[in-house]
């Protein structure tokens, strides 16, 4: 079935970590022949710089300037999804650490990063035709976008996707402590007073947890046709 393409389309996917957003935004963009931006990756790129820089958490005036001062420069790749530079240098890999995700929650709860990363965010995806995953992307940064999707999943089959993703790159860790920690994350993303994750009100919500990829990406593109 042929999919209608307007220019100015835009695709949000937003969810709690885990629950198939990359995978899946980055599929959808690639059938339908779309830019993909992760925002997540744009708080990762600020969070590496503050790190960097030894900035402490409760010293978010300073982080907030980062943020505001920081040359970000994000594109799409087929190979990689998306290609991030801070201040001319690629930290595609670095943004991915563990001591960034460790650490990215208390740099994006800032009012003063989000607000910046809005502002690129929407710049971005102005021109439309992009598939854009975050936590607040249909309830803040493009809530009048035509085609909303919230995916979700169990705790505990998002905590076997990490577990089975990190083995697979000769890492060996403890299932029960990567569920404990993806509790921890959800409880944080989802309490947070500035754009906390929750699902947007026109948004179609799928749950991943019984699903395989290609099912999840004909379900969303069955709603776009």
């Amino acid at each position: 079935m042929e999919t209608r393409v307007k220019d100015n389309m835009i695709i949000t996917i937003d969810g709690p970590a885990g629950a198939g957003k990359t995978t899946i935004a980055k599929t959808v963009a690639k059938r339908m022949n779309f830019l993909y931006l992760d925002t997540g990756a744009m708080y990762r790129a600020v969070t590496l710089k503050v790190l960097r820089e030894g900035i402490k958490p409760e010293e978010e005036r300073k982080i907030s300037e980062v943020a505001k001062q920081i040359n970000l420069k994000v594109e799409s790749d087929d190979e990689k999804g998306l290609r991030i530079w801070i201040d001319r240098e690629e930290v595609t890999d670095e943004v991915r650490s563990e001591y960034v995700t460790n650490n990215v929650w208390w740099v994006c709860r800032i009012p003063g990063v989000r607000e910046k990363m809005k502002v690129l965010q929407r710049k971005i995806g102005s021109k439309g035709r992009i598939v854009v995953e975050g936590r607040d992307i249909g309830t803040v940064i493009f809530s009048d976008a035509p085609y909303k999707f919230y995916l979700d999943a169990s705790v505990e089959e998002r905590a076997r996707r990490r577990w089975l993703e990190e083995r697979n790159k000769g890492i060996n860790s403890d299932r029960k402590k990567i569920e404990e920690e993806i509790r921890r994350r959800d409880r944080r993303d989802m309490s947070r007073e500035v754009a906390p994750l929750k699902k947007a009100p026109d948004a179609v919500y799928i749950d991943t947890t019984e699903l395989s990829i290609e099912e999840v990406v004909e379900k969303i593109l069955s709603y776009i046709r």
